[in-house]
């Protein structure tokens, strides 16, 4: 593993989500005694914890397989060797880079709580794919990383 970054929520959120579900189960119980006092914390409680959970799955990971070096983000994966060069994306420039400047064809993997971006342009004649944006909280160190995968460049 050369490199390795979780895009977790931001805290605010989960306390926002569990704040929302709570006030949702209030409601629904008011005062009412029996199953309606408690079935409703039960039901709608887990509800954000799942959500946060399951939007702060994705991973952006820099792997050694015994020599082939990729970049996995979700579960796509990509060689070094069809990378041509790398770049990071300021937050400032997101905007634009996922706007009126982007390619349809591109492989975009965007968290809109993480603010910068790493472009990845390709050099590979069978991939119709021209670059992949990923969003990343480290964007210098994942093009350290892959820049050094990579090698000397010509």
């Amino acid at each position: 593993m050369l490199y390795s970054e979780r895009l977790w929520v931001p805290v605010w959120w989960w306390l926002a989500g569990l704040f929302v579900a709570g006030l949702l189960a209030a409601e629904v119980h008011m005062g009412a005694p029996g199953l309606r006092a408690w079935l409703p914390y039960v039901l709608l409680l887990p509800l954000p914890i799942w959500g946060v959970v399951w939007l702060g799955r994705h991973r952006v990971r820099v792997v050694d397989h015994g020599g082939d070096v990729r970049l996995e983000v979700g579960g796509a994966s990509l060689p070094v060797s069809v990378m041509s060069r790398t770049a990071a994306v300021p937050a400032s420039a997101k905007s634009a880079a996922l706007g009126r400047q982007l390619d349809p064809a591109a492989f975009v993997q965007h968290r809109v709580w993480v603010g910068p971006m790493v472009l990845v342009v390709l050099d590979d004649p069978e991939d119709p794919t021209p670059y992949w944006l990923v969003s990343t909280r480290r964007p210098d160190e994942l093009v350290k990383v892959l820049d050094a995968a990579r090698g000397p460049q010509d």
